[in-house]
């Protein structure tokens, strides 16, 4: 599967934990990358400075289903399902 153009569904739903440019900490859950711009394109993709999760993030239909609104509700539940974190459950 091929990313959805303008999706950005994993760039919202899920934590990062390793640094991100504008982002030191990471990301939360929940929250927009501050690399993911207006038409929710990646500002990093194909640069060295993206993070290793990010790049080794892979479209799949599993995961991201046919719209994006059903692409945030799966990665908002996978997040809050592996959570380490005992007050999101």
């Amino acid at each position: 599967m091929q990313c959805r153009v303008g999706c950005g569904a994993c760039c919202v739903a899920p934590s990062i934990s390793s640094p991100i440019p504008g982002m030191p900490n990471g990301k939360p859950a929940g929250v927009r990358c501050v690399q993911l711009d207006e038409n929710n394109l990646c500002r990093l993709f194909g640069k060295p400075e993206r993070p290793a999760v990010c790049e080794a993030f892979t479209a799949d239909y599993d995961i991201c289903k046919d719209t994006r609104d059903e692409a945030l509700i799966l990665l908002t539940s996978l997040e809050e399902a592996t959570s380490n974190d005992s007050t999101q459950r």
